[in-house]
Parts: structure tokens; sequence; C-alpha cells
């Protein structure tokens, strides 16, 4: 129903990255958790910060869909959890422990996706033109494209395209994050991933023409392959892909009432 791989890639020590995944019966079916965070390089300890921020997350992701919880409520807990167990890593001195957040809670109707920083949620589909990426970056980057100071691919390519402008973090009193409720219209993969991926291929189309049709069937397979695809693109970071096919296993396609999404606070 889900499966990841993370890799340190070709240039770092130590992998930064960390994703937790999770299944349950959310009592009208199954439902899948998943949350992949990427400890910012800058702050101590980021290693330590993603792998307590994704425990976290999930723990409280995992109890919400277990309960019958709102997903949109427990999403914004979920990074309250992973906001505190992350500021209970702060050292003396230096800069406190971060990382960046992206959850993803999949039901038989739609996909809730949370996030802080630049780790990302894509759709993927057969159909090129129903793949789109489901978070904006909170990002330097991000920002001057909003403001028309740079195209997509040079804002990619700039000093300042990996530096993020929201995450979680001792540092951050109120980490409220972005949350969308995405209703599929038709079969399709829900992608997360760290910028170790994205990086080399930010386009939608074109990781759904990576990881599709195996992911359907093969997410382990698929996630699999997109790592390998970056590591042969150069490998200048830690990454990490997280697949997990919609509708969920043994659940027909229902269509939707409304397919997109609804971004709220």
């Amino acid at each position: 129903m889900v499966a990841g791989v993370t890799d340190r890639g070709l240039r770092h020590y130590r992998n930064e990255d960390a994703m937790a995944l999770a299944t349950a019966d959310a009592g009208n079916g199954p439902a899948v958790v998943a949350v992949v965070c990427d400890g910012v390089s800058t702050s101590a300890h980021s290693d330590q910060a993603s792998l307590a921020a994704v425990r976290a997350g999930a723990d409280v992701l995992l109890a919400a869909v277990r309960t019958g919880g709102d997903p949109l409520t427990a999403s914004r807990a979920a990074v309250r959890a992973a906001a505190d167990a992350v500021a209970r890593l702060a050292v003396p001195t230096g800069d406190p422990p971060s990382s960046t957040f992206v959850s993803a809670v999949l039901r038989s109707d739609a996909v809730t996706v949370c996030w802080l920083g630049d780790s990302r949620a894509y759709w993927l589909a057969d159909r090129a033109s129903a793949a789109e990426q489901l978070t904006r970056d909170d990002s330097v980057a991000e920002e001057m494209v909003a403001d028309g100071l740079l195209s997509e691919a040079d804002a990619l390519a700039s000093a300042q395209s990996h530096v993020v402008t929201r995450w979680i973090g001792a540092d951050i009193s109120d980490p409220a994050p972005h949350v969308v409720r995405f209703e599929p219209p038709g079969p399709g993969v829900v992608l997360l991933c760290s910028d170790g991926l994205w990086n080399y291929q930010p386009e939608p189309a074109k990781l759904g023409e990576l990881a599709l049709p195996g992911a359907i069937a093969d997410p382990l397979g698929a996630a699999r392959a997109l790592i390998g695809f970056a590591l042969e693109a150069g490998g200048m970071d830690n990454v990490t892909a997280v697949l997990a096919p919609f509708p969920l296993l043994g659940l027909p396609f229902r269509t939707a009432a409304r397919a997109g999404r609804s971004h709220l606070t």
C-alpha cells in the first residue's frame, strides 16, 4: 500500500533525511500515513531532527486515523508534535536543530497533505496532464518566482534555490503548516520526496514517467528506481522517495464529487 526508500547520496557522510510509513484500519476502510522530513543542514543535529520529526508526526497521524479523527486537524497537530520533538533536541550552542516536514494521509475518498519547507508532495498519473505538484515550497526561490523576479528555471539554478523560509525547530514559535485536501480525479500515485530527488527533476509529468506504471503494483520497486535516477544524476544530496498508490489496495476508485484540491490554513 505504501513504500519508500531513503539514501544518503554520493556526497554526504550521513543521511539527514528520514521517513515514516504506516497503514491502519480507519473504520470505513484502510488508510495510509506517510511523513518525510529533511534536516536543515546548516543547523545542529539535523539528522536527529528529521528522525524525531517523522516519528512524532506519524504517531499523531496514525492515532487520528485509528480513532476516526479529522485528517486536517490531525495534520496540524502532527506538525506541532514534530516541532516539539525537534525543540527538545536543542543544543546549548550553535543553530538549533531544524527540519522540513511533509505528510500525507490517504483514505478512501481523499488525500490530505501537510507541509513546511521544501520537501514536496506530488500527484502522479499515467495521463501526464493530470500530474501536479501538491505543495508549494517555503523558500526564497519560490518567493522570487511568485514576485516575478525569476523564472522557475532560474530560481532552481540560483544560490537561493534551497534556502527555506519556514521549518520546524526550537527557533520557530508557531509552526503553522500548509494543509491541502486533494480529491484525486482518477487512479494514480502520491509521491512524497526530499529535494534530493526533485532538484534533478521537478516536473510532475516527468516524475510520473519515471515512476509509472510500475508504482501502481510495485511502489517499492518504483521508489528504488526514483532513488537510482537521483544518484545517477549526481546524488549531490540525501534523497528520499515515498510512493502510495490511490485508490488504496482493495478499494475501487470512486469518482469524487469535486475533483481537485482545497487550500486551508
